[in-house]
């Protein structure tokens, strides 16, 4: 999949359209707050493998779920070669291991790093057909369970949430700042010539 040729669809959920997968990942936890988006990807696993039993969630809100996570896989796809050098960098606060959710310490630092190890381990469509796969035996009931494996996309898609809600938080915090912070104005003086002395003609 090309960078230049990836489609977010996230007017699919939003009504937006951009071109920007930071952006991408803004729009999704203005829909969906991190601690819900992973337990909701928790249920819909949980239900999908059990096979008998249906989500008790409206199929509505499981398939809003499924398009923007869908929108978040490529995102993450387009961010995977951002290490080091963009907004989600390490950060220079002192933290906790409690802050670091499922990331290690390393992936806490710098966000990308997740996204580059769940592409190098996955594709972008092993990961949707992933997705796809788990919504649609969750909201059914089946005498079998997916045949894709479940464990490996989903440690990495709980990843990409965490990685993709820090990337989020420090682009808004280092936007607060810059907006807290007086900037200096320049301000440029022209110097105006004098005017020649007026001589009247008597």
């Amino acid at each position: 999949m090309k960078k230049n040729n990836i489609d977010f669809e996230s007017r699919f959920w939003s009504g937006r359209s951009t071109p920007s997968p930071v952006s991408v990942l803004e729009l999704f936890f203005e829909f969906h707050d991190l601690a819900t988006a992973k337990e909701r990807l928790n249920l819909i696993v949980q239900y999908a493998v059990q096979g008998k039993m249906q989500i008790p969630e409206e199929s509505s809100v499981v398939f809003h779920f499924h398009h923007s996570l869908r929108s978040l896989i490529r995102a993450g796809w387009c961010l995977r070669k951002k290490s080091g050098k963009w907004i989600g960098e390490a950060a220079s606060e002192q933290s906790s291991p409690l802050m670091y959710g499922s990331l290690s310490e390393e992936e806490y630092r710098d966000p990308a790093l997740v996204f580059y190890k769940a592409f190098k381990e996955y594709r972008t469509e092993q990961l949707e057909d992933f997705l796809s796969d788990i919504v649609y035996f969750s909201l059914g009931t089946f005498n079998h369970v997916p045949e894709c494996p479940i464990v490996g996309p989903y440690l990495h898609l709980i990843k990409i949430l965490d990685a993709a809600w820090l990337v989020v938080e420090r682009k808004n915090r280092k936007k607060d700042h810059f907006q807290s912070t007086p900037q200096e104005v320049v301000v440029q003086v022209r110097q105006v010539p004098h005017p020649e002395p007026f001589h009247a003609n008597l």
